[in-house]
């Protein structure tokens, strides 16, 4: 199991790793150099990646969910990893949380686990929200929604004191684009979703294209029984005014942006690391 802990007031954080024999090592590195050091060894390149995100994922949840804290619980194959490591938690510590879900497969996650489920009407405001993302860039604008949750996902965090992102190093890019290849996701009124397209393609340019299910004949659509257009752009943006002007087309009720939301965010790596971005500094 990996612990992380971060001393604000000396500016170290401390990793401690398993070893075989049940021993543990202490890596530490200053907050600058954003890494927590360890090794490991994998058979194959999804090994790696599930590793990437479960450390990025238990990093996150031992460092910033504490006794009595109401928690936002993201969506996607990421926070799998996070929630374990709550129940985790739970029972070694007898840690009293209770869970607020951005969707469907999340609150499934809870009550698989057995932890305590609410929602926003009984926990309008929340300690802490853990969420994944399908890419992040360095100044920490997010693409999410490619679980089609982009909505929910969106208020829980923003009725969160704390944001905090979990990921492994695929997710990780100087800019938007770079390695999410598969646009940026708008949640439609069903029957806009043909000229909010093509008001998209006009004003912005790229290609939009309506998210079709897959083992389902017709389109994707969301636990607000709306569809999704994803929007393939072919440049960088300002993501701010793109994602106000996107927001006043009727018809459209969320986007996949979220910018000026994340607090932190945890990245998995492929040596074992996990590299922790903050916002910058202006």
């Amino acid at each position: 199991m990996l612990g992380v802990a971060t001393n604000r007031s000396s500016k170290v954080i401390r990793v401690f790793v398993p070893l075989l024999g049940g021993r543990r090592r202490l890596f530490c590195a200053k907050p600058s150099q954003r890494h927590v050091f360890s090794s490991r060894s994998y058979s194959t390149w999804s090994d790696m990646a599930e590793e990437a995100k479960k450390l990025a994922g238990y990093a996150a949840v031992n460092n910033h969910v504490k006794n009595n804290y109401v928690v936002g619980v993201g969506s996607g194959s990421t926070i799998v990893y996070a929630v374990d490591r709550l129940a985790e938690r739970v029972q070694q510590e007898n840690l009293k949380i209770v869970c607020v879900p951005t969707s469907f497969q999340a609150r499934q996650l809870i009550l698989k686990h057995g932890l305590p489920l609410s929602d926003l009407d009984r926990h309008p405001e929340l300690d802490v929200a853990i969420d994944g993302a399908d890419e992040v860039d360095s100044s920490l604008t997010l693409i999410k929604g490619g679980g089609g949750c982009l909505t929910q996902e969106k208020i829980v965090a923003d009725c969160a004191r704390h944001f905090i992102v979990i990921a492994d190093y695929r997710k990780d890019s100087k800019c938007l684009g770079q390695q999410w290849k598969k646009g940026i996701p708008v949640e439609v009124i069903p029957m806009a979703y043909v000229p909010i397209g093509r008001d998209i393609t006009r004003r912005f340019g790229g290609e939009v294209v309506l998210r079709m299910g897959v083992s389902k004949a017709g389109p994707v659509v969301t636990d607000n029984s709306n569809f999704i257009l994803d929007w393939k752009f072919e440049k960088v943006h300002n993501w701010k005014e793109v994602n106000m002007a996107i927001k006043m087309i009727p018809g459209v009720v969320e986007t996949g942006l979220f910018i000026d939301m994340a607090e932190r965010v945890y990245f998995g790596m492929q040596d074992g690391t996990v590299r922790i971005r903050d916002p910058p500094i202006h």
